[in-house]
């Protein structure tokens, strides 16, 4: 047995902030707004994809954002991304170097950290 690729990964949001969510990550990361299941539907949330990634945001109680913990996205220009980050109001920061790329971090608009990085 072995572990092929993740299919997904997930972020917990607020309730009722579908459309924030869909803004940050279908208008600003250019992730596709994709339909849940009808019976997870009910719970709220959304899901964006595209070719090779999948993001789900799933309602949680009590939401407290991912500070530490975080997806890393593979991009193909790292310095556009950060260009439109700020012009929709996200800022990014660095962190210490990582060999053989060039990275930053950007808060969702809930919060989570999400690492950017495009090889070098």
């Amino acid at each position: 047995m072995k572990i092929l690729k993740i299919d997904h990964i997930q972020l917990a949001m607020p309730a009722g902030e579908e459309d924030v969510a869909t803004s940050f990550y279908d208008g600003v990361l250019g992730l596709t707004r994709v339909a849940k299941p009808e019976h997870l539907a009910r719970r709220g949330g959304c899901w964006f994809e595209s070719a090779d990634v999948k993001i789900h945001l799933g309602v949680e109680e009590g939401f407290t954002p991912a500070r530490k913990a975080h997806p890393a996205l593979l991009v193909d220009d790292l310095d556009a991304l950060g260009e439109k980050l700020l012009s929709f109001g996200y800022q990014h920061y660095t962190d210490q170097p990582l060999e053989g790329y060039k990275r930053f971090y950007a808060n969702d608009p809930f919060g989570n950290r999400i690492e950017f990085l495009e090889v070098l």
